[in-house]
C-alpha cells in the first residue's frame, strides 16, 4: 500500500519525467556547462542540472589526480545514501567499480537484478529512493581518462540511451580540459602580473645604486666573488651597512647566473607584518584567513626558476625561520590553507645589515638557518673605505639625476669631487646619490656645489697619515700652521690658480670653479691681497 508521500512522489515523477529518452536535454546541459571557464563552476552546474530531474537521485564526479594515481571526489549532489566509508577517501584507479571504469575507459551499469546490487548502497535508501539502476561513465578526452561520473537512477536505463553515455563522457572531458586550460591561463596571468609588479619594484630600488661602478680594490674583490659564485646554485649571504649596495650585488649574482632569463624577486623582510610572512612567502588560497578574497601566489612561486632575494633576512620572525629552513632544505612548500605541496626551484640570495652571529648567540636567529644561508658570504664595505670609487660614482649619478629630474646637466668640478671624498658618508652610496640629486636641482646647469659638513677628524687624520694634507709629506713636517703661515699659503694658492687659468675668474674651468668657491668670494680675496695680473712682456 502506498503512503501519501509515495503517491506525491509518483505524481511528481510522472509529471516531470518522460520515460522516452531525450538526448537534447543532455546536449543542452553540456552546452550550457561548457560556457563555464571555472572547473568548480562547471562541475557544480552539471550536477545541479542533473539532480534537478526526478529520475536522477544522486550523482558524483570523480577526477584522477596524476600525482597519486587515484580518483578524488570533486563534487556530489542529490539525495546522498548513508555511507560506511568517508567519501573523501581516494579511490585507486583499477580498484572497485569506479576504479575499473577509470582504468578501462568503459562505462558500466548495475540493475536491481544484478548479484552485487545490494552492495552498492544502503538497502533502505535504495528502496526509499526507488533506485532502479546505477551507472558509471568515464570522463575522457583524446583517449585519456580524466575521471568518472557515477549516478543512482530512478529508472532502468533505456536501450536507446546507452550510446549517449560515451558521448556525454567525451563532451564533459573536453569541457573539463577547457576549464582547466583557462584556469591555468588565469594562474599564469596572475603570476606574470605578480612578477611584473615585483620587477617594477626592483627597477625603482635599482635607481638608488646605479651599476657596478668603481675602481677600488674592494669593489674588484666583490666582483671577483660574484663571478665565482654566480654560475652555481649556492645560497649567498650579503652583509654590509645600510646603503652600501647589497641589492646591486644580488642583482649582479642573478644577472651572471644561468637563471638570468627567469625573474629576480625581492622581498623586503623588514616591511612585512609578522602575521603575513607565511602568506607573503608561500601564497594563500581564497578564504584561508580574513581578507583572503582570492588566491594569491607567494614570492617563492613568483620566483620559480629564478632568484629570490631576501633583503633584511634578520627581520624574519623566529617562528617563521623554521618554515623557511624547511623550504631551503626540502625545496617544498604549501600555500596557506592548501594541502597541495609545491616544488620550489629557487636560488636564495639573502642580505642583512645585522650581525647574524650575534643574533644566533642571543637566540633571535636560528643557527641552522644561518649556516644554510651562509654557504657563500660576501661582505660589502662602506663607502668611506672605498673612496677611490667616489669620482666615478659621482659622475654616474650626475648624469642619471639630470636625466631623471629633467634638468640641464651641471658641471662636476675637481673641487667638488675633493669635497665628496673628504666626507665620511655614514649613509653610504644611498646618501651620495641623494646629495648629488639635491645639488643637481640647485645647480640649474651650472657647477655643482655640495652642502656637506667639513672634513671629519677621522678623515683629516687619514689625510695627514697618507701625506695628502702636507706640502712635502716629510716625516718631520709640523702638524699645524701658524695664522701667518696659513695666510701666506692662501695668498700663494690664489696666485697659482689665477696663473693656471690666466686670470679667468668665473665660468667653466675658471679659478672660482677650480677652488670650489663663488666668484664674488674669489674677487673679495684678490682685493684683500692686492693681487693684480702681471702685464705681458
Amino acid at each position: 500500500m502506498k503512503t501519501t508521500s509515495d503517491s506525491r512522489f509518483d505524481d511528481r515523477f510522472d509529471e516531470r519525467f518522460d520515460t522516452t529518452f531525450d538526448p537534447n536535454y543532455a546536449v543542452q546541459m553540456l552546452l550550457d556547462a561548457a560556457q563555464e571557464l571555472s572547473l568548480e563552476k562547471l562541475l557544480k552546474k552539471l550536477v545541479t542540472r542533473a539532480v534537478a530531474r526526478p529520475d536522477i537521485a544522486f550523482v558524483q564526479i570523480w577526477l584522477v589526480d596524476k600525482a597519486d594515481g587515484c580518483l578524488h571526489l570533486a563534487i556530489a549532489a542529490g539525495s546522498a545514501p548513508p555511507r560506511a566509508t568517508d567519501p573523501a577517501t581516494p579511490v585507486p584507479v583499477g580498484s572497485g567499480i569506479l576504479g575499473e571504469v577509470a582504468a578501462k575507459g568503459q562505462r558500466t551499469a548495475r540493475r536491481k537484478c544484478d548479484p552485487d546490487w545490494k552492495h552498492l548502497a544502503d538497502a533502505a535508501w535504495l528502496k526509499r529512493e526507488r533506485i532502479e539502476a546505477f551507472v558509471v561513465i568515464p570522463v575522457a578526452f583524446k583517449e585519456e581518462v580524466l575521471g568518472v561520473i557515477s549516478a543512482f537512477l530512478r529508472h532502468d536505463m533505456l536501450a536507446e540511451s546507452l550510446p549517449y553515455g560515451a558521448m556525454f563522457g567525451s563532451y564533459l572531458g573536453a569541457a573539463v580540459v577547457n576549464a582547466r586550460a583557462f584556469e591555468e591561463i588565469k594562474r599564469l596571468k596572475n603570476q606574470l602580473e605578480q612578477q611584473n609588479a615585483y620587477l617594477e619594484e626592483e627597477v625603482v630600488e635599482a635607481r638608488a645604486f646605479g651599476d657596478l661602478i668603481g675602481q677600488s680594490g674592494a669593489l674588484r674583490q666583490i666582483v671577483s666573488q660574484i663571478d665565482l659564485v654566480a654560475p652555481t646554485d649556492a645560497s649567498v649571504l650579503i652583509t654590509g651597512e645600510t646603503g652600501t649596495g647589497k641589492e646591486l650585488v644580488a642583482r649582479e649574482i642573478h644577472r651572471r647566473s644561468a637563471r638570468k632569463e627567469k625573474p629576480l624577486v625581492r622581498v623586503n623582510c623588514a616591511s612585512i607584518p609578522k602575521e603575513l610572512f607565511e602568506s607573503e612567502f608561500f601564497g594563500h588560497i581564497r578564504g584561508s584567513f580574513t581578507g583572503a578574497i582570492k588566491d594569491r601566489a607567494g614570492r617563492f612561486e613568483t620566483a620559480e626558476g629564478g632568484t629570490l632575494f631576501l633583503d633584511e633576512i634578520g627581520e624574519v620572525p623566529l617562528d617563521m625561520q623554521g618554515k623557511l629552513l624547511r623550504v631551503l632544505q626540502e625545496k617544498r612548500y604549501e600555500r596557506v590553507g592548501e594541502d597541495r605541496t609545491r616544488l620550489a626551484n629557487v636560488r636564495i640570495v639573502a642580505a642583512t645589515n645585522r650581525n647574524l652571529k650575534e643574533a644566533v648567540a642571543a637566540g633571535r636567529f636560528r643557527e641552522d638557518l644561518f649556516y644554510r644561508l651562509h654557504v657563500f658570504p660576501i661582505q660589502v664595505g662602506p663607502l668611506r673605505e672605498r673612496k677611490d670609487d667616489i669620482p666615478l660614482l659621482a659622475k654616474h649619478f650626475v648624469e642619471l639625476s639630470a636625466k631623471d629630474l629633467n634638468c640641464t646637466k651641471p658641471r662636476l668640478t675637481r673641487a667638488g669631487v675633493v669635497k665628496l671624498q673628504s666626507y665620511d658618508w655614514p649613509g653610504n652610496v644611498r646618501e651620495l646619490r641623494n646629495v648629488i640629486e639635491r645639488a643637481v636641482i640647485l645647480a640649474r646647469g651650472g657647477s655643482l656645489e655640495f652642502d656637506l659638513p667639513l672634513q671629519t677628524a677621522a678623515s683629516a687624520a687619514t689625510a695627514r697619515s697618507s701625506g695628502s694634507g702636507t706640502a712635502a709629506g716629510g716625516a718631520d713636517e709640523q702638524e699645524f700652521l701658524t695664522e701667518a703661515e696659513l695666510q701666506l699659503r692662501e695668498r700663494d694658492n690664489l696666485l697659482r690658480v689665477l696663473k693656471k687659468t690666466n686670470w679667468k675668474i668665473k665660468g667653466v674651468n675658471g679659478a672660482a670653479e677650480l677652488l670650489g668657491i663663488k666668484p664674488t668670494t674669489l674677487l673679495s680675496r684678490i682685493e684683500k691681497w692686492g693681487l693684480k695680473k702681471e702685464p705681458l712682456p
